[in-house]
């Protein structure tokens, strides 16, 4: 796997000061795409060992709220074998900060429709995501008023919830709690 860039203090991809890691390796191609470079697997740098330990180093101030994954394309399959490593270790180090995951892909659908039935991966790496925004951008439902999301059809859905009660459930949808907005 391969990453664009690590953003060590962002505040627009989710709740507070985040750590932001962009993988590399899109397939959407979505029209007006902010970040077209990272279609491409081979873009940026190798996601290594020491990549993770940099990216545990960032998370460690208290202030710093969590990770956020964005790309590219995280949910990617090469992009999954290699963040699952990186979320055992956050979440294991760090059990009391969110971890936010951005993708084009739809939750019913293509996550548990398809991805958890051909990709042992994906089941565990959704275990460790507090929040998921789902959905491509779509530059006809471009909407600048939106959280945390570019286009009125993405969602921001609390994972946890939504796998328990096999249904989504969206932040600001009623759920109780707001289980990885802190």
């Amino acid at each position: 796997m391969n990453y664009a860039d690590i953003k060590q203090y962002d505040v627009a991809n989710g709740p507070g000061v985040r750590v932001s890691l962009f993988v590399s390796g899109c397939t959407h191609h979505c029209k007006e795409c902010f970040n077209p470079e990272t279609w491409d697997f081979q873009y940026g740098k190798p996601f290594t060992e020491e990549t993770v330990k940099e990216i545990l180093e960032y998370l460690k101030p208290e202030y710093v709220k969590g990770l956020t994954l964005l790309g590219g394309e995280p949910l990617e399959h090469e992009n999954q074998k290699g963040l699952l490593p990186l979320l055992k270790k956050v979440r294991k180090k760090y059990p009391g900060k969110s971890i936010w995951c951005f993708t084009g892909y739809d939750f019913e659908r293509d996550v548990q429709g398809r991805m958890m039935g051909e990709w042992e991966e994906t089941a565990e790496l959704l275990s460790y995501i507090d929040v998921l925004v789902d959905g491509e951008f779509q530059i006809e439902k471009k909407d600048l008023g939106l959280a945390f999301k570019g286009s009125s059809n993405q969602r921001t859905i609390l994972v946890q919830e939504s796998l328990k009660k096999e249904r989504v459930i969206e932040i600001g949808g009623g759920a109780a709690g707001e289980g990885g907005m802190e």
